[in-house]
């Protein structure tokens, strides 16, 4: 009787229950994944070549100073320049000078069109010969253009000319595309294609000179 009151007070509950079991699912954990690991990496590199190449061209510049080519037409000849039946003829001679004003680049030029325009239609188009041009160096361009060419004149245009031609100066665009590349010291760098505008006012003269009159120096736009 008393084993059995003893067994009765005793706090008996059953067996133990175990610990609950904790899951983990691969590929689903907190943290960074493959994908996003890979744009980090990608986002780093992109970071540190941009800096790098900023650096470059800082440390360029720096060291080269480069300045901008100037172009300048010093002098015109126009003999002829006569619209008739929308045909025009024309004899325009000039001098473009040329100033590299760079203390370590020189300038291949590759190619050089030169193209003569009237009231935004283009007459003439002449190729130069290629040169190079060093460093702290001026050079000259010697554009003839030459012959005639279909032009047909709108009202506007045709009343133009026909002012211009009272007034003995006419209104001549001239547009050079060319294709150069740089060299400093022994190094060869890229190929661009600049385009330089010249907007000239220039005078009808005689073609033997006896009522030739002075053209004011033009300087031209550089457009890279």
């Amino acid at each position: 009787m008393a084993d059995k009151q003893s067994h009765l007070n005793g706090a008996y509950y059953g067996p133990a229950v175990p610990p609950a079991r904790s899951y983990h699912r691969h590929g689903r954990g907190s943290g960074c994944g493959c994908g996003c690991c890979l744009l980090s990496l990608l986002l780093k590199l992109i970071v540190t070549a941009v800096v790098i190449v900023g650096l470059a061209v800082l440390i360029f510049w720096l060291v080269v100073r480069p300045n901008k080519v100037k172009f300048s037409v010093t002098d015109a000849s126009l003999t002829e320049f006569n619209l008739s039946n929308n045909t025009l003829n024309y004899n325009l001679a000039l001098n473009i000078t040329v100033r590299n004003p760079n203390k370590k680049i020189g300038i291949y030029y590759d190619r050089i069109e030169a193209n003569a325009y009237y009231e935004d239609l283009r007459f003439n188009t002449e190729t130069l010969t290629p040169f190079y041009q060093g460093h702290k160096n001026t050079s000259y361009l010697n554009p003839v253009f030459k012959g005639q060419n279909f032009m047909l004149l709108g009202t506007e245009q045709l009343s133009e000319y026909n002012q211009e031609t009272s007034s003995g100066t006419y209104s001549i665009d001239v547009k050079l595309n060319l294709r150069i590349r740089f060299k400093l010291g022994k190094v060869k760098i890229g190929t661009f294609k600049p385009k330089i505008e010249c907007d000239l006012k220039v005078p009808l003269s005689s073609s033997d000179g006896s009522l030739a009159r002075s053209v004011e120096t033009t300087q031209c736009k550089l457009d890279l």
